[in-house]
């Protein structure tokens, strides 16, 4: 996928996967990028995380970022903050970006293992030699359980571009998952407006995602500009989010072992915020997902799930739709069970809420529970 002017990509095997696919990549640009930060909230953070966050915090301008897949680096003691700075200090220096601040990283996989730096020191050249103008390598090296590449592409109006790309399959849940998200753009978006937005796209979208009800220490969503084409502010904002939604729907539709993808719509609510806990809420549950896998229209594990939630609702101004078939408004409605079972044997299931006390709105996304989520989760490091 081509890339937005001013930014270059690369993607090498650097041996940190046994299996010899590729797992270092970068994006880079030769002069300093606007950019924004949205990161997970989990407790025992990885260095990567630590380290962008300060250099946000700090409001420091950056020329990129170092991924590398295969190996989290989290949970690896002091050693682990050390082996993420040599990891950027490389980077740095084999891509000629000058000081150290100036790249980011990031890291994702096994947890608990540190990172193998000498691999990444003997291949870094190579990787700086690699770059090109398209994302495609890219994608493929940042993957882990993934069983496709993530991305997305949209050209504005007066041909500012932007695309996206992703990673994350499984551990996912809100804030934020196993996910890591790289937006890149053209468009000349002030620095403060791109902060300012940023946090509100990945609240209505990544922070919208549950596959298992599991959060990883080493997530982040970053969006970068080479602000060189000059936009529209509300229509770059339109397509940001819109980028932001379909990357959202290629990870939960990539759920680890999914066969659908499971899309909840909540209106009625109280407030965004409850509109948000109920849309997880069901999205969450494991009954939900399970009956969504075999194609069961049992409604009341919806119900029971709105209800368990922390979003406020009158069972009397409730109404459950799935599919598009109201099954129940205040008491259970009549509806074919055979035929709404045959509607559910596709790729989508759509399941529709109205809480009826409010305007507060959300989307949330997920996918169903399979016997093949437990077989790779058992298997993974062993």
């Amino acid at each position: 996928m081509r890339l937005p002017r001013g930014f270059k990509a690369s993607a090498i095997a650097a041996g940190i996967k046994p299996s010899g696919k590729l797992d270092l990549g970068a994006v880079f640009s030769r002069t300093p990028l606007y950019w924004s930060l949205v990161s997970t909230e989990h407790s025992f953070r990885a260095p990567c995380v630590s380290r962008n966050r300060a250099r946000f915090t700090s409001g420091q301008s950056v020329h990129g970022i170092v991924v590398n897949s295969g190996n989290a680096n989290a949970a690896t003691g002091e050693q682990g903050i050390w082996d993420n700075e040599d990891f950027a200090g490389l980077s740095t220096n084999a891509l000629s970006a000058g000081r150290v601040q100036n790249i980011l990283t990031a890291s994702t996989g096994v947890v608990g293992k540190r990172l193998p730096i000498e691999h990444i020191r003997d291949t870094l050249p190579e990787l700086a030699k690699s770059m090109h103008d398209t994302s495609d390598a890219f994608a493929e090296a940042i993957m882990t359980t993934d069983t496709t590449p993530k991305q997305v592409a949209v050209t504005m109006q007066g041909g500012a571009r932007i695309v996206g790309v992703a990673k994350g399959s499984g551990m996912i849940h809100p804030n934020m998952a196993t996910m890591l998200v790289f937006v890149m753009t053209d468009a000349d978006i002030a620095q403060e407006k791109l902060r300012e937005v940023w946090g509100d796209i990945c609240a209505n979208t990544f922070n919208q995602i549950t596959v298992d009800g599991d959060t990883s220490p080493n997530d982040m969503a970053l969006v970068f500009s080479s602000h060189e084409v000059t936009v529209d502010e509300g229509e770059f904002i339109s397509a940001l989010s819109a980028i932001c939604e379909r990357l959202t729907q290629k990870i939960a539709r990539d759920g680890e072992g999914a066969t659908k993808l499971l899309t909840v719509q909540v209106q009625g609510a109280r407030n965004l915020e409850e509109a948000r806990i109920a849309s997880r809420a069901i999205a969450k549950s494991p009954l939900v997902k399970s009956a969504v896998h075999g194609n069961d229209p049992n409604w009341g594990r919806i119900l029971t799930a709105i209800g368990a939630s922390d979003a406020v609702s009158e069972m009397a101004s409730l109404m459950i739709g799935l599919q598009g078939v109201t099954v129940f408004q205040g008491s259970p409605r009549p509806y074919d069970e055979k035929a709404l079972s045959d509607a559910m044997k596709t790729e989508e299931v759509v399941i529709s809420v109205d809480l009826g006390i409010g305007n507060g709105a959300a989307k949330a996304w997920g996918c169903d529970l399979t016997a093949e989520y437990v077989r790779i989760n058992a298997d993974y490091t062993t």
